[in-house]
């Protein structure tokens, strides 16, 4: 998989590119991520890349010819069509099912913007579609398509060490279809001050292990997350879990 990337701040595209899980997918030929700085495309002495809006008002436009100039190499530097994607407020919330889907495709490129935002003719014909990453504002689209390229890379086949890892995440659906919070998770030492392990994690019974993390994973959707979970489309065998995740949690027995 190919991810261009448009941005004024190329170089924060390539630390993105050099660590981690994006590092490791770079390193193992599964994804490569280029950056494209719109300046180098802009004409002039000063390689203006922004102007003041029309109609008034406070801040500066990118302007089309830049970023057009920029996208016309993004295309040609491949023989695979990129989907174009913007990263901006207004655009689609990113979750993980538009995760997925932009991890299927072979080749992405993320246009980030600055400033107030970018000319509207430009977004109309050359961008395939808007992600936003939150209902709030940042100074650019760098961090975002830093989110989006962390979250594609981990799902290429190969870039994590143990597959399952992906499959259970939060947010990821499941057989079932519903999608729910990550349980809680443990590792050494059993006795802390802070706590011990639950007795469960320890016992070496799968059967067990694997109906309190469910139970878990129901309870904690239900309590941090009621728009993922509907009870009443739930089985009655997930609904007598959450009841008795609730009950638990009433007496002050579950995990914080």
């Amino acid at each position: 998989m190919r991810i261009d990337v448009v941005s004024l701040f190329p170089d924060f595209v390539a630390q993105v590119a050099g660590h981690g899980v994006v590092g490791r997918a770079v390193e193992r030929g599964l994804l490569s991520v280029h950056g494209w700085n719109p300046r180098d495309f802009a004409e002039g002495n000063y390689r203006r890349v922004d102007d003041r809006p029309f109609g008034g008002g406070p801040g500066m436009v990118m302007m089309v010819e830049p970023l057009l100039a920029a996208l016309a190499a993004v295309r040609a530097a491949d023989p695979v069509p990129p989907h174009v994607v913007y990263l901006g407020p207004q655009g689609r919330p990113l979750d993980q099912a538009k995760v997925r889907e932009l991890a299927a495709r072979p080749r992405l490129a993320l246009l980030c913007g600055r400033y107030e935002g970018v000319d509207e003719r430009l977004l109309a014909a050359e961008v395939d579609e808007e992600i936003s990453i939150g209902d709030y504002v940042l100074s650019g689209g760098e961090l975002p398509a830093a989110v989006l390229v962390d979250a594609v890379a981990r799902l290429r086949p190969g870039a994590l060490n143990d597959a399952e890892s992906a499959e259970q995440d939060s947010f990821e659906a499941g057989p079932d279809g519903l999608r729910l919070l990550d349980c809680p998770h443990y590792t050494r030492p059993v006795e802390h001050p802070l706590g011990r392990v639950p007795e469960v994690l320890l016992s070496g019974n799968h059967a067990a292990i694997a109906r309190w993390r469910r139970q878990q994973a129901l309870g904690r959707t239900f309590l941090r997350r009621p728009d993922l979970l509907d009870p009443e489309a739930l089985s009655a065998a997930d609904r007598e879990l959450l009841e008795a995740f609730l009950r638990d949690d009433a007496a002050g027995k579950n995990p914080l």
